[in-house]
């Protein structure tokens, strides 16, 4: 399943005529461009399910509309100049999410935690202070560096509540976020082989997903709570 060029240059014209009037115009090309999209995205599930279990159940529903929400929005442009999506892995056991975005002259996926919710992000926050080290292990692994670099996300300004400024592991507790992030140039998009590619990125985080599951499944005293 490949990405077809037309696809992305779609994106390209929309980006230099985003109106109402030029998209309605070009309807047909946006919807010839959305339908590879939602192959691919369909294509992508099937093979991440090969070494994973994604509840998101088709391309169609993991797909972000490229109509925005322009109320709360300085840029009042209507439409986005991307395609982009989601993938939930399944159960309560299986932690982590992954997300794609296609966007000439800046594709990506994203992986990674988004936005615990408080009680996930006390007990990550409370394995951090614990288990520093693992964490720097895990970060560590040869897998992760090569494929991602370093984990990104966006962090808390000083330290948060109830830890020291000068814990030895304050710079991973200041995360709120905790994501890996891997580019692709608009040439690759279009390869043959860009959807493995994509599964394999995914793929390649499961180090820090298997360490991330278990710690969000288990207590302080590593007992189930799921």
């Amino acid at each position: 399943m490949t990405i077809n060029k037309d696809s992305l240059e779609f994106l390209k014209d929309l980006s230099a005529n985003n109106n109402r009037e030029w998209f309605s115009q070009n309807k047909e090309r946006y919807l010839a461009a959305h339908r590879n999209i939602v192959d691919f995205a369909d294509a992508l599930i099937a093979e991440m399910n090969r070494h994973d279990h994604i509840e998101t159940t088709s391309g169609r529903k993991c797909l972000f509309r490229i109509y925005k929400d322009v109320r709360f929005s300085k840029q009042k442009t209507p439409y986005n100049k991307h395609w982009s999506g989601s993938l939930q892995r399944a159960t309560k056991k299986l932690r982590g999410g992954y997300y794609f975005r296609i966007e000439p002259g800046n594709s990506r996926v994203v992986c990674g935690f988004f936005g615990p919710n408080p009680d996930d992000m006390k007990r990550i926050r409370q394995d951090i202070d614990t288990n520093c080290d693992d964490w720097k292990k895990i970060l560590a692994h040869k897998q992760l560096v090569k494929t991602f670099g370093t984990m990104t996300g966006e962090k808390v300004i000083s330290a948060p509540r109830g830890y020291a400024k000068d814990n030895p592991a304050i710079d991973l507790l200041r995360h709120k976020q905790f994501l890996f992030r891997s580019s692709f140039t608009d040439e690759e998009v279009i390869r043959p082989d860009f959807l493995h590619r994509v599964s394999d990125t995914f793929k390649n985080v499961r180090p820090f997903f298997d360490y991330m599951s278990e710690v969000l499944t288990t207590d302080a005293n590593g007992e189930l709570i799921i």
